[in-house]
């Protein structure tokens, strides 16, 4: 495979080449795309694995509650991954607002320890979890005061200890990266639903998580707004119902910049997002469509849909969340206002509906909202949906490679190592490298292993002076 791509960033066309390995087959497809300037080209690969069967779906197109699944009296209890980031904080929150439906039982954070000890105080979980063991001394010095303390135990094992506390019913899995596949994969093999916040989970270990959830009878909830919102669509479908998900996207901070300016756009351009304030990394995703790219895959082992039906639509106002086409053509969303605490709530009232007040939840006005548009994304503008359909076509470990390059590839850009339409250069050579070694069925070990190589791959891309990467 070859990479071409002029020095003004403009991409003209895309060339799929099917590799193979097993019982994958062979084809290349040409796909023509408008240009901007003649001779303009990039060419990506794609694996096709239509003739290699991939993991079971965490709900098969429908989603249907287990009578007298409940085995808890009083507050639903949780353990929370991740309490002071912003999924675990916002869980939190929605702890607090309910206290007579959800109990905190463990918490596991990274080393914020002054917010950790507040949230000990405040929710007194029997225990909790520090990434770095240096920093248990300070937590117990927070906690002097705390009549009732819990235990600490530090490092992984205290992450792993904390998804798989005995009393706890749901997980709520908040970690970033592939550091949250571990307990996550603990808290399945204790019986835990999870409450999936954390998109490794699935993009790099589905096919490893998706069957052991099978095997131990969990649920796997989407507690992302799009995931959530096909989730609740397909609540109560009849068996082979699903035709197609849509999702949505916002079109991030360049959805209005013309395709040719992009090779001159910065750092801060990219964080300047039309509609959401988010951390950095999301938001870069967002400018690229990346975050969309991965979403799909996410989609695809969730719901058990083939890449052919599952379609993205540019939705600047991000009031409708994703959409679902059943099998005679209607068309079900999810609208609500951008706020990432309704589908938490969701994962954790499952299969119950939890009233809230309008002072801390307002009500969506559609006669105040006014307009919903919609179009389609642009293929040259937005390269990373054609990447993320090849790697989820590819299957095994090459979305957790697709993944973990990208995360590298934005943290450079971030840090001002590379150029935004090196984003994309970076991690279609890191998946191309990748090819000659796909593991279709990996293991755990497997899926981290390739994680950190391709992020180490990524990292060590060398830059010609026009700063585009070449393998080295």
């Amino acid at each position: 495979m070859t990479l071409r791509l002029p020095l003004s960033g403009e991409i003209g066309g895309v060339s799929f080449w099917e590799s193979s390995r097993g019982t994958f087959t062979q084809r290349k497809v040409c796909l023509p795309l408008r240009q901007k300037q003649k001779g303009a080209a990039i060419q990506f690969w794609r694996t096709c694995c239509s003739m290699q069967q991939g993991p079971p779906p965490a709900w098969p197109g429908r989603a249907v509650a287990e009578p007298g699944r409940k085995s808890w009296d009083g507050p639903k209890p949780i353990s929370i991954v991740g309490s002071t980031g912003s999924i675990g904080t916002q869980t939190l929150d929605i702890v607090a607002e309910n206290p007579d439906k959800f109990r905190v039982v463990a918490l596991a954070a990274g080393s914020n320890v002054t917010l950790l000890a507040d949230q000990i105080k405040t929710f007194k979980p029997q225990l909790v979890s520090v990434r770095n063991e240096s920093l248990v001394a300070e937590l117990k010095n927070a906690l002097e005061d705390v009549e009732h303390k819990p235990e600490i135990i530090p490092g992984e094992e205290g992450i792993v200890e904390v998804a798989r506390h005995p009393d706890a019913v749901t997980v709520v899995t908040g970690i970033v990266g592939c550091a949250g596949l571990k307990p996550t994969v603990a808290a399945i093999e204790a019986g835990k639903d999870i409450a999936l916040a954390n998109k490794e989970t699935l993009i790099a270990g589905g096919p490893f998580v998706l069957p052991l959830a099978h095997k131990h009878n969990v649920k796997i909830l989407p507690a992302d707004s799009e995931h959530s919102a096909i989730f609740q669509c397909i609540q109560g479908l009849p068996e082979d119902a699903l035709r197609r998900i849509i999702l949505t996207a916002s079109g991030g901070a360049f959805r209005d910049l013309p395709v040719e300016k992009l090779k001159d756009v910065k750092v801060a351009d990219a964080l300047k997002h039309p509609n959401w304030n988010m951390g950095k990394k999301i938001t870069v995703d967002s400018a690229t469509l990346f975050n969309k790219g991965l979403e799909v895959i996410e989609a695809h082992y969730l719901f058990g849909a083939d890449y052919d039906n599952i379609e993205i639509v540019i939705h600047p106002q991000s009031i409708i969340h994703s959409m679902v086409e059943t099998q005679d053509s209607s068309i079900l969303a999810q609208l609500g206002w951008p706020d990432m605490r309704l589908p938490i709530l969701y994962t954790l009232s499952w299969p119950e509906r939890i009233y809230c007040s309008e002072t801390t939840w307002p009500r969506l006005d559609l006669c105040k909202q006014g307009l919903l548009t919609f179009k389609a994304p642009d293929n040259v503008k937005y390269p990373s949906m054609d990447l993320a359909y090849a790697a989820g076509r590819a299957g095994g470990t090459m979305t957790g490679v697709l993944s973990a390059a990208n995360e590298k590839a934005v943290e450079m850009f971030i840090n001002e190592k590379i150029n935004y339409l090196d984003i994309f250069k970076a991690v279609e050579l890191t998946c191309d490298a990748h090819r000659s070694e796909l593991i279709a069925n990996p293991s755990l070990e497997e899926i981290v292993h390739y994680d950190l190589w391709a992020r180490d791959y990524a990292a060590n891309l060398q830059f010609s002076s026009g700063r585009s990467p070449v393998a080295a």
